[in-house]
């Protein structure tokens, strides 16, 4: 009943640019209250890349601050990573998390959860 879909993703040569789009959707979306991006690299730990909350805060891993922005159309339930500079090590899986308010069948109401993309391989060549 609520999906999350992230796109955008490909093969870039170093250096290069890309941007990642992950919208959310579903009838039984009720609001959202952050958008991140995350990235898993092969044989890594998920990290937090970026996070941006209904009021537009914003926070960045450390690392990445000054060549990741996060930004969203809260209209059409899509947050956006700009991605410049990039390098090999940039390769991952990039993931977005959704944290929302979704109508639960099971309760009749409303209530908080979080939900996932499949995520958009990003690879890096240099």
């Amino acid at each position: 009943q609520v999906r999350v879909v992230e796109s955008g993703g490909g093969l870039v040569q170093a250096g290069g640019s890309l941007i990642l789009s992950c919208a959310a959707s579903g009838s039984f979306l009720k609001s959202i209250d952050a958008m991140d991006w995350y990235r898993q690299a092969p044989g890594k730990e998920r990290e937090l890349v970026a996070h941006i909350s209904s009021d537009g805060d914003t926070k960045y891993a450390d690392s990445l601050k000054g060549r990741f922005t996060i930004s969203t159309d809260n209209a059409q339930n899509t947050a956006y990573i700009q991605m410049s500079g990039l390098t090999p090590e940039d390769t991952a899986v990039y993931y977005c998390e959704v944290a929302c308010s979704i109508f639960a069948e099971d309760v009749g109401d409303f209530r908080a959860s979080t939900r996932w993309g499949q995520g958009t391989q990003v690879t890096v060549s240099s």
